[in-house]
Formats: C-alpha cells, structure tokens, sequence
C-alpha cells in the first residue's frame, strides 16, 4: 500500500492547532524555538484520522467541459475533533470552510483544493464521522468575471494568459501551451464569466482546459502530440490492470459538422461516405472565437476526419494501485489528465492482442485504509496529429496533419 498523506491548510495562530508556538503554553510558548515556529496558515497532516477518501477529476465525455475536481473525505470525529462547536478540539476554530486540502499518495501531489463543506453524522453506537467536501481552483475561477474589453487578436495560449492576467491568477499556478489558433478581437462583455471564457477558448483551439492535480489551470493545445518513446503502458509487458471497459458505436461519430464564429460567418462541412454508410449525424460548435471564417472551414474538416467514422476504444481502466511493485506506483501516479498511455488487451486470451493508444480524459481515486482503485477515462488518439521521426505518430496515413 503506498504512503497516503491528507493535509488541511489550518489557520495554526488558534491555540491548540498543532505543534506550533501557543501564548501561556509551557511548552509550545517558547520564543524562537524551531520545534514550535510561529503559526498562521500552515498544512496539517491528519492522515491517521481519515476513515476513508474519494478523488474525482475529469469530464464524463469528449464535448463536455471539465467540472470542478472533487474531493470527499470521511475522517473519524469520535473525539470530536472536526466538531466546530467543540473548544477543546486540536483544530479549534480551523472547521471552517475554504480551508486548502491537499492529498498525495507516495510524495506524488494528486490533489489540491478547498473545502467547500462539512457535514457531520451521529450514530448511537458512538460511530461519529465527519466529510469535508472539497473542490479545486476551476470553482474559483468560475466565482469570477472579467470585464467589458476589446482583446487584441492573438493565439489561443495568449488568450488564456490575458484572462488570468485580468483576474491576477499566479504566475506560478499556470501551465499554457501557446496555442495554433488565432482568436480574433470580438468583443468580450461585461461580466463575462472568466472560466466560461477560458472554456470557449480552448473549443476554439480546440485543446483542453482544466486544473492539473497540483491545482495549476492548464490549457493543452492541439499540437500537444503522443510520443511514443513517452508513455504508460498498461496490460501485455505493461503494468496490470483489474478491469477494462471497451465502447463500439456512434456515441462520437458525427459527419454534419456546424462551425460559427463570434461576429462572424458559418461553416458547414459533411462527410458523404460515413452519411451514406450511417445516416447523418450533426455535431454543432457555435461561437468560436476565431479570427477569420477560412479558419472555420479548417476546424469543421479537422473534427470531421476526426469523428465521421465509429472507433474502437477503450473507454475506461481501473488499476489497483496497492497491488502494484514501487516503480508501478510511480508510473500510475505520474498520470495527469491530458496524459497519454497505452493498453494492450487481449480478451479471454483468445486471438492476437488489441493495442490502443489513449488519452486520460478521467481519473477517479477511490482510497480506504487498505487499498487504493483508480479508474482511468479515456478518448482514442487514433486520429492524433502526425509528429514528425516519432516511431508511431509519424506513420504517414495514419495520422492527422495540423490545420
């Protein structure tokens, strides 16, 4: 089982809160003692009273956006420590709301948020447990506009900076491709609410947006390509895994792609072949934020090769991390969405094996104090851009060229 740590961002000047310098206390009283540091908002482990914890970051499908990551954690409050009412708890005056929250699971960050709400249970039996529901930075960012303004026409990357310019997110919790788009200067309304925006932004790319586990916004644009020689390999000489669940179908087959900008003209492009071979399907994309309607026709036949065909993919794996050797840990946990990976599976050992490369759409930790399951969600990266001299995306007729 590897080593899980929860840590809560505890305002420690409230007397009691940890191993930290206390007035009138005998002990913890003293001046200048690097034993006791002086207080303020420091992480608190509280690990060995956590029942048990839940982990959900990621979108349940391609043209969805990301929500906000969410942690729910079950800690054991038979002493009443996690009691706000209670003012002999170790944590006086710290269970509170929009405290920081952050797990890591041997050394490895997988998560930082804050608690948006504690909920407490009674039992007769004295069976006490208190859950703090956190959230990570997305709600943040979605509690805020930007205002009435003219942007200049730049790429998408500059794009996601000006806005975190404009609502002063740190320099130092941003990840920003630069971006292939160019966006144009369509007027950006008052109160515009800020995540809204980042979100039609990386549609416009397209690319994704979201908070990493180490609760940094990262916007990844389409030339964030697989390596081949860089990758997680699940199943086959791989890394094991308990389950894995396989989609066939037209849940992502569209070949009537709508294109419209913002303040501009609209494109239509149709794939007749995959029309005839399995009737129409539209898929719409309004108010781009691109700079001109050529790009439109662009971007309408890049989503068209991409989704006028059925795929077989693997949809969702689940890995029993506690079962896995050190280096396996470390490789599982190294994943972040966006990631890319690759399963070879062999159903009922029957045939030869089916190799797929993916892309971590979804990561799910459920953790409890003897085991840890995490399952992965996934969209195929068959119809990935070509990277040029890569073993695997450089084949020519496999892979996308770039618009």
């Amino acid at each position: 089982m590897p080593i899980e740590k929860v840590e809560v961002g505890f305002d420690t000047s409230f007397s009691g809160a940890g191993n930290f310098f206390t007035l009138d206390d005998a002990t913890k009283g003293q001046l200048n003692s690097s034993s006791y540091p002086l207080g303020g908002l420091q992480f608190i482990d509280v690990t060995q009273r956590v029942k048990r914890f839940n982990i959900s970051r990621g979108r349940s499908s391609l043209f969805t956006t990301f929500p906000a990551g969410q942690l729910n954690v079950e800690f054991n409050n038979h002493d009443r420590a996690f009691d706000p009412l209670y003012d002999q708890s170790p944590f006086v005056g710290n269970i509170v709301p929009r405290r920081e929250i952050r797990v890591t699971t041997a050394d490895d960050v997988q998560y930082i948020g804050w608690i948006d709400d504690w909920s407490f249970s009674y039992l007769p039996n004295g069976d006490s447990v208190a859950e703090a529901i956190a959230y990570d930075a997305t709600s943040i960012i979605a509690g805020q506009t930007i205002g009435s303004a003219t942007p200049s026409i730049q790429q998408s990357g500059a794009r996601v900076n000006y806005v975190l310019d404009t609502i002063n997110w740190p320099i130092g919790s941003r990840a920003v491709d630069t971006g292939l788009a160019e966006l144009g200067n369509q007027v950006i309304t008052v109160n515009t609410n800020a995540m809204t925006y980042l979100q039609q932004i990386a549609a416009s790319e397209p690319g994704l947006v979201f908070i990493d586990k180490v609760g940094s916004l990262t916007f990844l644009d389409r030339s964030t390509t697989p390596n081949s020689e860089e990758f997680v390999l699940f199943g086959g000489t791989g890394i094991p895994f308990q389950s894995v669940s396989v989609s066939y179908g037209s849940d992502n087959l569209y070949n009537e792609i709508t294109v419209s900008r913002v303040s501009g003209g609209t494109a239509l492009v149709t794939d007749p072949q995959s029309i005839a071979d399995y009737g129409a399907r539209a898929l719409d994309a309004p108010e781009v934020l691109l700079s001109n309607d050529a790009d439109l026709v662009d971007l309408g036949l890049a989503l068209a090769q991409e989704y006028s065909l059925p795929e077989y993919r693997f949809s969702s794996l689940e890995i029993a991390l506690h079962k896995l050797d050190p280096a396996q840990q470390t490789s599982v946990l190294s994943l972040d969405l966006g990631s890319i990976a690759k399963i070879v599976f062999t159903p009922n050992s029957i045939g030869d094996p089916i190799e797929r490369f993916v892309q971590v759409i979804s990561m799910n930790h459920t953790v409890t104090t003897v085991n840890h399951f995490i399952e992965f969600g996934f969209k195929s990266v068959d119809n990935a851009y070509l990277v040029l001299d890569d073993a695997e995306f450089g084949k020519l007729n496999s892979y996308s060229l770039s618009w």
